[in-house]
């Protein structure tokens, strides 16, 4: 089954190699040095420079914006999801988690948002997924608002206790969900 792992930035080489990545998007601030695990594709290496920001950036910050959110569903849909999907942003908490949710939804759009969001927080209790990013991507899936309360329903993760990364799949597990079975 696909799944995506959120990682920080501190692990992602390790996070790439024990979970057989090949691709990965990276959402760090824009001139933010670091490397690229070789066992990542780098024709396959989403690089975005962003700000972990949920307001019009000013100055030296950029906020997230519609371009940015297009390029995660564009390159989630060429996903071959042979393999998971590496995501992440600096402390692996609250841009990569958003992206995560995007970048689901756009490979898989007929799943739950509630369940979704719901599978994340069981993944990682400390992720608080970038409104910006939610409410951008929520408006370009043509999700009607239903990522954003989804997100808002799970709250505020606890508090940063350190480099956590997590996974979860792209698909929800039925078996779990006896009120999804057919009678």
């Amino acid at each position: 089954m696909s799944s995506i792992v959120v990682a920080p930035l501190s692990r992602i080489a390790e996070m790439a190699v024990r979970n057989r990545c090949r691709e990965m998007i990276s959402l760090v601030a824009p001139k933010q040095g670091f490397h690229r695990p070789a066992v990542i594709d780098p024709a396959r290496h989403l690089l975005l420079g962003v700000n972990d920001i949920t307001f019009a950036g000013t100055g030296a910050l950029v906020a997230p914006q519609e371009a940015h959110v297009e390029a995660v569903i564009a390159f989630a849909r060429a996903w071959d999801r042979t393999a998971p999907l590496l995501v992440h942003c600096m402390m692996g908490v609250s841009r990569s988690p958003a992206a995560a949710l995007i970048a689901t939804l756009a490979v898989e759009p007929g799943q739950d948002e509630d369940e979704l969001a719901l599978r994340m927080r069981q993944g990682s209790r400390q992720a608080t997924p970038n409104s910006r990013i939610v409410a951008i991507g929520d408006h370009l899936l043509s999700r009607g608002g239903r990522l954003v309360r989804a997100v808002e329903k799970i709250g505020r993760g606890a508090d940063y206790a350190g480099d956590q990364p997590f996974s979860f799949s792209i698909r929800p597990v039925l078996a779990s969900s006896p009120e999804r079975t057919a009678p």
